[in-house]
């Protein structure tokens, strides 16, 4: 069976939160697993070809470099992580306050059998002191396990692990996914 299975059983979810395109040196040149450049459409390639679905976080420049380089699939979500704090900066005239996250779901999301409706966008505060800037809170990572049509039985391959949010998030959210998140109408 291919990476993008249709069958109803466990699939891969892959999440990638790394360092946005231009960002490395600036904020993770100290740190011995984040200090070079990532190649984004590699790891792209790598999403597509390991994962039956993912989770891709950027910000706008790195939204803007991938669509220009044709690096996203026609079938990807841009979604909208806004926070309501944001941080002003000498000669930026307007703020950055959101954050493009790419999704591109391994199935629509579903409880009880039913279509869950969601936005396309939540509101959360950022992380402070979590040890790497960009530490994505929990509340943002279950926005995107739902988006992305997550189930407890998949599994999660967080790409980029961190501080280890991601992964306790996924672990918090599978525990109090209710039981019938696993059911499929017939």
């Amino acid at each position: 069976m291919s990476a993008r299975q249709t069958a109803v059983d466990a699939l891969r979810i892959g999440y990638a939160d790394p360092p946005y395109p231009g960002q490395s040196e600036k904020h993770y040149k100290d740190h011995p697993d984040y200090a070079g450049e990532v190649n984004h459409h590699s790891l792209i390639q790598a999403l597509e070809h390991m994962c039956d679905g993912w989770v891709l976080h950027t910000h706008v420049p790195g939204l803007r470099l991938m669509e220009r380089e044709g690096w996203l699939p026609e079938d990807v979500r841009i979604a909208a992580w806004c926070k309501p704090f944001a941080a002003f900066k000498r000669n930026v005239p307007v703020a950055y306050a959101w954050e493009p996250v790419i999704v591109r779901a391994a199935r629509k999301p579903r409880v009880g059998g039913l279509v869950k409706p969601l936005r396309d966008f939540i509101m959360e505060p950022i992380t402070l002191k979590r040890g790497l800037a960009g530490a994505k809170p929990e509340k943002v990572c279950w926005w995107a396990f739902e988006m992305a049509g997550c189930r407890p039985e998949d599994q999660l391959v967080d790409m980029y692990p961190g501080t280890g949010a991601v992964t306790r998030a996924w672990e918090s959210w599978c525990s109090t996914m209710p039981q019938d998140a696993m059911e499929v109408a017939a």
